[in-house]
């Protein structure tokens, strides 16, 4: 963790004014003053400010079900920010671990522990996302230039993306009527599902993320709660 965010989730100082205690020499790391912000600390690390040393508080794990036409994000753009939805303290110390369009709607996983949310958007952890899909096109349309087995079959080889190098990696797709479809993903690209289907010439028109890995919604759009154990425990 970055020093100036360990020393705000050790007592209520912003990010502005733990930077500029790092930066006049009060801040030590193992017994010597350190000036850089940035520089990566952990719970092994004895950090003291001035007199004091710092102990920070345990990490937050909060699922959300997020609305349609919310940012994933900590501030409001064009949409408000999913963060609004948060009432608790210290909203700005959390970071969101796979974000999803404004337009999409489902699981967001939400913490202020770095690593544990590395392990969920590294490539090498293969961590499955479960979406449903909502079509514009049938699927059994007899003028769609694949049928449904060609569709599967193009997935589970991997899709060439436009503008992308190499194929997607291998997906699944599970039929469930006609114009619904749930599809697993192991990797994040950037509209990825959505230029998927349009490599095989239809478009989503709906999107809603069910789980993460064994860490399925389960609460009502807009609502949210913390993390269980066991839930936690399944991406450290």
């Amino acid at each position: 963790m970055r020093l100036d965010k360990f020393i705000c989730k050790s007592t209520q100082l912003t990010r502005d004014e733990a930077t500029q205690l790092i930066l006049e020499g009060v801040v030590t790391v193992d017994g010597k003053p350190v000036f850089e912000t940035t520089l990566q600390v952990h719970e092994n690390n004895q950090i003291f400010l001035k007199d004091d040393l710092l102990i920070p508080r345990p990490s937050r794990y909060i699922l959300l079900n997020k609305p349609k036409n919310t940012e994933s994000s900590n501030v409001n753009g064009r949409h408000p920010s999913i963060m609004n939805l948060l009432d608790i303290d210290d909203v700005d110390n959390l970071h969101i671990a796979g974000r999803l369009d404004a337009d999409t709607t489902g699981l967001v996983l939400i913490t202020d522990d770095g690593r544990w949310s590395f392990n969920i958007i590294r490539p090498d952890k293969d961590c499955e996302k479960v979406y449903r899909v909502g079509l514009r096109d049938a699927l059994n349309d007899p003028r769609s230039k694949f049928t449904v087995n060609e569709i599967i079959h193009k997935f589970e080889q991997g899709i060439q993306l436009q503008g992308e190098y190499g194929l997607t990696a291998p997906a699944k797709l599970k039929y469930l009527n006609s114009r619904q479809v749930l599809l697993t993903i192991t990797e994040g690209k950037f509209h990825q599902v959505k230029r998927m289907f349009s490599a095989v010439g239809n478009r989503v028109v709906q999107l809603h993320r069910q789980s993460i890995g064994q860490i399925k919604v389960d609460v009502e759009i807009g609502q949210w709660r913390y993390l269980r154990t066991e839930e936690i425990a399944y991406f450290l």
